[in-house]
């Protein structure tokens, strides 16, 4: 849940009991206890009538009387959540299309009419369109709805889960966050043997409630554990490879490597700039073999030579004769039929 949606749910909250826990409501909101303090903080702030109180039967109070609604966001507050807060395709995945849809009617509808003889400027949302998703991602193979509704149980879960690289999928037990959405591709965010770990649902082949109350390490939300684990890994550089690339492809460069693209040097020759790159182990090198011949690895010394032998394999694969062993195709949509073999090409 981002912030602005969890701050009006906090308040429909606030209004339906007028009174709650710190606790009652980081609940609600899937969210730990010093998360809602500092939300309440900023409606305070923003001349919502809320306050905490302390002691036995203390907790977050709405002044009675008071009615706060959608209606008291701001031009620019209902034109961010219009643009950024109303994602219809992860929505979809949730189950929860007509719910986004009568979101953005509402917030429509907050648009002004022009007045005789003036010409207002076109909101915001008919300038800016902002998509979440990746470039080629594969729809979700797992029913992201039914993931959702188990996670609200708050119970571990069992699951069945391959690894990146592994043939075979394993049984883990997880204390689950939540989900957590990031360039198109879902993420199950929970804790594994007492420590976080995201869980990547293309990889996820199933899953069971158990009858026990999670166990989380930390009362942080599944956003903010998200972070921390992206942070550590793009920050996360054990290993630099110093490499020459042709300049036209620098822009190819910085797409596909992102943040793990380090530094980007000129050299004598317009044509090449010298790139260090960081990755987690010195296997990392094979990620750069999709620029092919428009980029040369110049050090450390290790990694040339891991180079070097995968080139050497590629060239005697693609020498000799095509493979003879049977390629297997996987059946066509609704065909649950054996697979058929087929001799390569």
């Amino acid at each position: 849940m981002e912030r602005a949606e969890r701050l009006l749910a906090a308040l429909a909250v606030l209004q339906a009991r007028r009174r709650v826990t710190a606790d009652e409501l980081a609940g609600e909101l899937g969210v730990s206890r010093r998360t809602v303090l500092r939300d309440v903080q900023a409606l305070a702030r923003a001349e919502v009538p809320v306050f905490t109180e302390r002691g036995r039967y203390g907790g977050i109070v709405l002044l009675p009387g008071s009615q706060v609604d959608a209606g008291r966001l701001s031009e620019s507050q209902a034109q961010v959540l219009q643009i950024f807060g109303l994602d219809t395709r992860r929505a979809a995945e949730l189950g929860l299309t007509e719910a986004v849809r009568g979101a953005a009617r509402t917030l429509a509808a907050r648009r002004r009419a022009p007045t005789a003889g003036s010409s207002p400027p076109l909101a915001l949302s008919e300038v800016v369109a902002v998509d979440s998703g990746g470039w080629f991602v594969p729809d979700e193979t797992v029913d992201v709805a039914a993931l959702a509704a188990d996670l609200r149980t708050g119970r571990r879960l069992r699951i069945t889960y391959r690894h990146s690289g592994e043939r075979s999928a394993a049984e883990r037990t997880v204390d689950p966050y939540g989900l957590y959405a990031r360039s198109g591709r879902w993420y199950l965010i929970a804790d594994h043997r007492g420590r976080p770990r995201m869980f990547a649902l293309a990889r996820l082949t199933a899953w069971t409630v158990l009858g026990t109350a999670r166990a989380l390490s930390g009362p942080a939300s599944p956003a903010e554990v998200a972070a921390d684990l992206v942070r550590r890994l793009e920050e996360s550089h054990p290993v630099t490879i110093s490499a020459l690339l042709d300049t036209d492809r620098i822009d190819l460069a910085r797409r596909i490597l992102g943040r793990r693209l380090i530094r980007v040097a000129e050299t004598d020759d317009p044509d090449t700039v010298h790139i260090t790159v960081g990755y987690e182990t010195l296997d990392g090198v094979r990620h750069l073999l999709q620029f092919s011949d428009h980029l040369e690895v110049i050090g450390p010394p290790e990694a040339r030579a891991r180079v070097a032998a995968l080139a050497e394999d590629l060239l005697r694969r693609h020498r000799r004769s095509p493979t003879s062993r049977s390629v297997r195709l996987p059946p066509e949509s609704g065909d649950d039929g054996p697979t058929p073999e087929v001799p390569p090409h």
